[in-house]
């Protein structure tokens, strides 16, 4: 046994996704496999970038951990799409990860790809890390902690809560067929929780007073750790008849871990529901059963009793209900151990197969177990889809198909597909515990099902790839067709390359009843999935490939027709095909190809037989005796007397016909009368229901309309005083007024005074503008006098410049000037081009100098391009000297590995000779001789050689290799010489 250091976890984080499409009806789950472990990532949404978020570990020591590197064991994740409806799993692609690489330090998570992915064109991949952690839970959970408190932590202690995770779920185990709650090392024991909704009453009260309660199905609704559970339907709401119904869900776990689950969990909610609505609730809290103080070793925990059953709108009518009117459902929850219910016998037998667990026709979950009913008479009884199934719970029917196993003796009947159920019966003891009776399980096939029975033959095997014989053996198992035991072929079959074998006792056929759309959806969906082991007796079985068959081409051969015993003609597909064998493990290959045939014959409609007495076979209407003809009465004489008129034969038919007639009218009035009696004691009753029915709507009636009234007093009430505020309103609004009325007049006042004031000073201010304008128009006629002064001066001064202006222009300076005017103009000019010429000089310059330049940079990146090449060739011609000398180093291992074995050819002769020599028996024991103690050493040391080679570790750089090589130089010198 390692030691407590030496206990490491591989641990493998997988984080999130990328490039996977989005879809609304699948979820994403990722499994890993490791040494025959198998764990599961919790279900995620089928979308782009999926956040997986979940760490996966596995426990082993160091000498494990170092066998698995040596044997190169892989880690193999497989994504798969689980379809939301019908939980059918579909894989999208995998990824091997190799063991080697996992190192004690943190690496870097990296982006995986997933291979043979579903989604060619995305390329999905996942972002992975993986690395070695110590395991540290053996040094926590020393038993020294446990000595210093002198005693376990009990139930609630800190020790306790600090070992448990902070929130607990239920792990579905469908092989097992159980729920899993906590970490496995600590689930030890087996538990079973199970609720019965066992009565109801004032169910009326949750339906208004104007709606109708006749032809409605009404049932109650409840979800057990994620399974929908519903009751038998009812009609009658005022007394609501529907037999106790208990749902159990097998659990495994421990005490303590248990009870921390349920304390956790929130309130059991249980809906009265009619079609898709629910009408109203109720809450049972769990934690009842988790604080009880009842031992389960030798009781059972339970929490019971009537819970009221609330609507959902009761928020908005805020409507007082008198006590004793509340609506009320019975409902019991028990918790027990399996060993304390096995001994009660409250479950019924068990079956050693699925451990006491059923599994539904709608998939949801393997472990309920719910009672079944048998559909009323005059009902029709609705068939249970997956499809339905999630959108309402409103079908009050479930099935199991495990049930037929727990009756051997019973006649096998029509396996349950994924829609119908075979038609069994299992009775079940009266429980001990509790006063409900549970019901025992009907199923009722409805009329559009088909009877439907296929066969698979797997023919033969061949063309095989592998290097050695194989003891093969097949193997495949599919739920549809009702039995979830696997089929296997017996005994196994030897196989070798290159030849084909013919499998024995391969043939198998399934009769099953379901719906034709059913059966089309499930072999276009899901594929039958052949498993192929060699079977090998000294070891473990190994899982060579695996066949998938896609029986949606049986649905698509041709029809052929034939009579089946009842002499009616039913239609026949075959089909067969050689598929390959893929390899389980590693790189897609294949492994051989498997010849198989497929039939499916649909045997029509199945016959559901109905007894119907008719009402003639109860009344026995009589038949009228026969009378024997009458004789004629001989005659005393010869002559011929003519007979009485009452003694003819016509007469006497006659009067037999009228007693006849007054007989059957007699019959006739008597049944009448009864047909009578009977119609009026019906419409008696239906009276009485009417009746009970009008007082029941006359005191819900009674209580609202009392309600009302208190609500009208209270209105009345509200109504006085608010009345009285009014009046007392009124009266301050016209003293209010009053006051308003006498400022008004005030203000009035004063508005007609301050206007008087306002109009004297207005008119005072418009007098001193009007003199002002006067003194204004004064003054603009003096200032046009003026401008008209200043403007005939202006004339006159503008007549002797132009007179000055003519006698300067006739001067000869004047000509001068002008002319140096326009030489200076020239001047500028010539200056400007001489700049011009210039600037474009040194441009030239500078551009050629840069060209200058980028021409000694073109010659130095073509001698570095040079270089490059030159160097290139080197390495090129190093990597050739390296694989050359390579080639002549496994050509010396060769060359070495021939000589070795001629020489173990040669000690292996030389001991057969002296092995047959008469006198090698003469001595007292076997003398072994220096030479051969030098071959076994040589031969241990090349051994160890190879195997350190072939486990792909090692190579014969490293120093132990070269180590190895110089003693096996040593040893065969050291042979040689002697």
């Amino acid at each position: 046994m390692a030691s407590k250091s030496e206990q490491l976890l591989i641990v493998v984080s997988i984080l999130e996704g990328r490039h996977f499409p989005k879809s609304q009806r699948h979820n994403l789950v990722v499994q890993a496999k490791f040494d025959g472990e198998q764990l599961t990532t919790d279900p995620v949404d089928h979308k782009e970038q999926p956040q997986f978020c979940t760490e996966l570990a596995w426990e082993l020591d160091r000498r494990t951990l170092h066998q698995h590197r040596l044997q190169r064991t892989p880690i193999k994740l497989q994504c798969f799409a689980v379809d939301i409806s019908t939980s059918a799993k579909t894989c999208v692609g995998y990824i091997i990860l190799d063991l080697r690489s996992v190192q004690e330090i943190k690496q870097v998570p990296k982006w995986y790809s997933l291979l043979n992915s579903k989604y060619t064109k995305l390329k999905p991949a996942l972002l992975l890390s993986m690395g070695l952690e110590n395991d540290n839970k053996h040094t926590e959970l020393t038993p020294e902690k446990f000595k210093a408190r002198k005693a376990p932590p009990r139930h609630g202690s800190p020790v306790l809560s600090s070992l448990l995770p902070e929130k607990l779920e239920a792990i579905l185990k469908e092989d097992e067929g159980y729920h899993q709650i906590g970490h496995q090392d600590h689930c030890t024991d087996f538990f079973v929780l199970s609720v019965t909704v066992a009565f109801a009453t004032k169910l009326e009260q949750l339906i208004p007073s104007t709606k109708n309660l006749a032809g409605e199905d009404f049932f109650f609704y409840y979800a057990l750790l994620g399974n929908d559970i519903t009751s038998e339907s009812f009609q009658n709401l005022m007394s609501p008849s529907f037999e106790p119904e208990r749902a159990s869900v097998r659990i495994r776990s421990s005490d303590p871990v248990l009870r921390a689950f349920l304390d956790q969990q929130p309130s059991l909610q249980i809906h009265l529901c009619c079609g898709n609505h629910s009408l109203g609730s109720t809450e049972v809290s769990l934690a009842g059963l988790a604080k009880s103080t009842v031992d389960l070793d030798k009781q059972v925990a339970t929490v019971e009793g009537a819970f009221i059953l609330q609507p959902p709108n009761r928020a908005k009518k805020s409507l007082p209900v008198l006590p004793d009117l509340q609506p009320n459902v019975g409902v019991s929850i028990t918790l027990r151990r399996e060993a304390l219910a096995a001994e009660v016998g409250e479950d019924g037998p068990v079956n050693p197969l699925n451990a006491g667990t059923v599994e539904p026709i709608q998939h949801l979950s393997p472990t309920v177990e719910e009672s079944l009913r048998t559909p009323s008479p005059g009902r029709n009884s609705p068939v249970m889809t997956p499809t339905s199934l999630q959108e309402c719970p409103s079908n009050p029917h479930t099935e199991s198909e495990a049930d037929s196993l727990q009756e051997e003796a019973a006649p096998p009947a029509y396996p349950s597909g994924p829609v119908l159920a075979p038609v069994q019966v299992e009775d079940q003891p009266e429980r001990v515990l509790s006063s409900v009776s549970v019901s025992a399980p009907k199923i009722a096939i409805p009329s559009s099902a088909h009877h439907y029975c296929f066969s698979m033959d797997l023919r033969s095997i061949r063309s095989l790839t592998l290097s050695f014989p194989v003891s093969c053996m097949l193997r495949y198992t599919y739920q549809f067709f009702g039995s979830a035991a696997p089929i296997m072929t017996n005994p196994p079959v030897e196989v070798k390359r290159n030849m084909e074998v013919f499998l024995p006792q391969s043939y198998c056929a399934f009769d099953f009843a379901t719906l034709p759309h059913q059966l089309q959806d499930t072999f276009f969906r899901i594929p039958l999935v052949v498993d192929v082991w060699h079977k090998d007796p000294s070891a473990r079985d190994i899982l060579l490939g695996t066949a998938s068959i896609q029986l949606s081409h049986l649905l698509t051969a041709e029809k052929s027709r034939f009579l089946g015993p009842d002499r009616q003609q039913h239609w026949r597909q075959t089909f067969s095909e050689r598929i390959p064998v893929i390899k389980s493990q590693g790189p897609n290959e294949k492994v051989a190809e498997l010849c198989y045939v497929t039939t499916l014959e649909d045997l029509g409609l199945v016959k559901v037989q109905e007894v119907i007495v008719s009402e003639s076979s109860q009344n026995g209407n009589p038949v009228a005796p026969k009378t024997p003809p009458p004789q004629p009465v001989p005659s005393s004489s010869t002559g011929k007397i003519p007979p009485e008129p009452r003694e003819t034969l016509e007469y006497r038919a006659a009067l037999e016909l009228e007693m006849w007639k007054e007989m059957q009218e007699d019959l006739f009035d008597d049944q009448l009368k009864k047909k009578e009696l009977g119609h009026m004691q019906a419409l008696a009753e239906e009276w009485k229901k009417r009746d009970r029915e009008r007082e029941a709507l006359v005191k819900k009636k009674e209580v609202e309309y009392n309600i009302l009234e208190q609500q009208l007093q209270k209105t009345l009430a509200d109504l006085e005083k608010r009345e009285k505020q009014l009046a007392h309103a009124e009266m301050e609004t016209q003293s209010l007024q009053r006051e308003m009325c006498a400022e008004h007049a005030f203000s009035m006042r004063e508005l007609q005074e301050s206007g008087r004031r306002l109009r004297e000073d207005y008119a005072h201010q418009v007098g001193l503008e009007r003199s002002r304008v006067r003194q204004l128009e004064e003054e603009l006629s003096r200032q046009q006098q003026q401008i008209l002064d200043a403007e005939s001066k202006y004339k006159m001064l503008e007549k002797e410049y132009q007179q000055f202006r003519e006698q300067q222009s006739i001067r000869p300076e004047i000509r001068l000037q002008s002319e140096i005017n326009l030489l200076s103009l020239e001047k500028v000019e010539l200056e400007r081009k001489l700049e011009s010429t210039t600037k474009s000089k040194l441009h030239y310059k500078q551009q050629w100098g840069r060209a200058l330049k980028e021409l000694a940079r073109f010659k130095q990146r073509e001698q570095e391009s040079a270089m490059t090449r030159l160097k290139k060739q080197q390495q090129e011609l190093e990597s050739m000297r390296l694989r050359y000398l390579a080639a002549e180093e496994k050509e010396a291992v060769k060359s070495e590995k021939h000589e070795l074995e001629d020489i173990r050819n040669e000690l292996n002769r030389l001991k057969q000779q002296e092995d047959n020599r008469p006198w090698a028996g003469n001595s007292g024991g076997p003398a072994t001789s220096p030479n051969e103690s030098s071959d076994d050493h040589l031969s241990r040391l090349l051994e160890e050689r190879d195997t350190l080679l072939h486990t792909g570790v090692y190579t014969h750089e490293d120093r132990i290799i070269s180590e190895l090589n110089r003693q096996i130089q040593e040893a065969m010198s050291h042979r040689v010489a002697h």
